[in-house]
């Protein structure tokens, strides 16, 4: 135990350098991706809505590669796991309201 505590001041200046890049990468990439969209990219989404709404009236969505549809499977069962998982510490129980 004395050797473990002897090398705690090393091994946290270790962690410390190893944090530090990926630590300064996230906050570089928060900054950009972790913002709410402003009012000049509200016509953006509006017409990235309104294709998704006419390829799936038009059937372009049978043209998706299995590659992609496969990832769109997968985001969508993190989506709804997510809101599960919220749910269920909202309801703070799994099954349902204690009555």
């Amino acid at each position: 135990m004395a050797k473990l505590a002897a090398k705690l001041p090393e091994l946290s200046k270790m962690a410390i350098e190893y944090a530090k890049p990926r630590i300064a990468l996230f906050v570089k990439y928060a900054k950009v991706e972790l913002v709410p969209p402003t009012p000049a990219e509200i016509p953006q989404i509006r017409s990235g809505i309104g294709k998704i709404i006419s390829g799936a009236k038009s059937g372009a969505w049978r043209q998706t590669p299995v590659k992609e549809a496969w990832l769109n499977t997968l985001v969508t069962v993190e989506v709804l796991c997510w809101f599960f998982v919220g749910e269920c510490i909202g309801k703070r129980h799994i099954v349902g309201y204690k009555v």
